[in-house]
């Protein structure tokens, strides 16, 4: 389908992936899959090279599928069993129980995991040795994009194997996909979205039926012992969704920004306020399409992995998608998300862990109360903090506080999780 808004679709066609388990382990066992098939079986001696931001994504999530362990050492030993890379980010999917059992006695083996020398803040290459062959594979940049491999010190694949700055795209004006959303045809992009919500719709309501983490949607839904109100529903769903996702559940998750928890923040409080509102079926897909779009617009000046929380964008991004399930104008959809960045663009990034839960609820609390705002004919003005002139301003000075003015903050938060003085 070639039309005007092709550049949208080709782009979220590609974003909305479905992925077992938070992406940045999973990109770990994808490459040791990978060099896991070529040499046929489980290394003799294995060697991770990672960026500090890879660290800290992986440091305190547990991987599905591995009996409840967690770490890079974990998501490694699950990569080489498993040895299944055309699964991609669901590459832990189809773990056996006598494969689970292997990962607990593998990941007690030797391992040599070092911090890489790379500039790139996504990067990952993994090496192992079997019977006198070595195979290495290198990611760099998002999660599935392999740059190089190479079998016995000779690469058979050299693909943009530099270090380089995050793919960027055309930068998108938020007006333009607010009236995108609104009238685009859904062609090809229809199942990608219902996918979305069905699948993390699917998560969040096993975070609320069972005790994961520390349960921050169960929480959310015992402050009230009469109806809930919509808004504490579409936070704790979502937060439900991550308490899941965090602790090892093995349901897939569509992402979007390369990242399950912005995809799950992305639709489901879009989700849950279509079904209080009981719009139609196409409102919801085009909620969460529009949700979608911001968010991945407002990542682009960010950056896959920073100091800054990514539920802030996907946040922002349900805040418009329900704006417009409430019948808000363009204009009014532009201050609801210049609204959700100045009041909530302060949490921090500290990798993914339980806590995520209760980011993404406050995240999408702040997209509510945004919108709230507008429906009180209330916006924060220009020069009000980081609030700028127009919504796309206000959208690029986030970008350039995340990732410029967010460095530092990012090694100095990597240093207190590692104990670093």
């Amino acid at each position: 389908m070639n039309d005007q808004y092709t550049h949208y679709r080709r782009a979220l066609i590609e974003e909305l992936q479905p992925a077992m388990g938070c992406t940045e382990p999973i990109a770990l066992a994808y490459a040791a899959a990978e060099a896991g098939r070529r040499l046929g079986g489980y290394p003799e001696e294995i060697e991770v090279e990672v960026s500090r931001n890879i660290v800290k994504n992986v440091k305190s999530v547990i991987v599905p599928n591995t009996g409840g362990l967690y770490g890079i050492e974990a998501a490694v030993a699950a990569g080489f069993v498993a040895r299944r890379p055309e699964a991609k980010l669901q590459v832990l999917a189809e773990i056996t129980d006598a494969e689970r059992a292997e990962i607990g006695r593998r990941v007690k083996e030797p391992m040599v995991v070092r911090q890489s020398n790379e500039p790139d803040v996504f990067f990952i290459r993994i090496t192992g040795r079997l019977n006198g062959r070595t195979d290495t594979v290198t990611i760099r940049t998002y999660h599935t994009n392999i740059t190089c491999i190479e079998e016995d010190g000779h690469k058979i694949l050299s693909e943009g194997d530099r270090p380089q700055e995050e793919r960027t795209v055309v930068k998108w004006r938020i007006a333009d996909l607010i009236a995108a959303a609104r009238v685009m045809p859904l062609g090809d992009l229809e199942p990608c979205l219902a996918a979305q919500i069905e699948k993390n719709l699917a998560i969040a309501r096993e975070g609320l039926s069972k005790n994961w983490g520390c349960g921050i949607g169960r929480v959310l839904l015992s402050r009230t012992e009469v109806a809930t109100p919509l808004v504490l529903r579409a936070r704790a769903w979502a937060a439900a969704g991550s308490d899941a996702r965090m602790n090892g559940c093995e349901l897939p998750v569509v992402i979007v920004s390369g990242s399950g928890n912005q995809g799950i923040t992305a639709s489901v409080p879009v989700a849950v306020y279509a079904q209080g509102l009981g719009v139609p079926h196409e409102k919801l897909l085009r909620g969460v399409l529009l949700s979608d779009l911001i968010t991945v617009a407002l990542k682009q000046g960010i950056g896959k992995l920073s100091a800054y929380c990514g539920a802030v964008s996907a946040g922002c991004g349900a805040g418009a998608g329900i704006a417009y399930l409430m019948d808000c104008t363009d204009e009014e959809i532009e201050k609801v998300i210049s609204n959700a960045l100045a009041i909530s663009s302060g949490l921090l990034c500290d990798g993914a862990k339980s806590s995520c839960a209760a980011k993404i609820s406050m995240s999408v609390e702040g997209a509510i109360l945004a919108l709230d705002m507008v429906r009180n004919d209330c916006a924060f003005r220009p020069g009000d903090g980081i609030v700028q002139e127009t919504t796309d301003d206000t959208a690029a000075a986030v970008g350039r506080i995340a990732s410029r003015g967010m460095v530092g903050t990012d090694r100095e938060i990597i240093r207190v999780m590692l104990g670093e003085s």
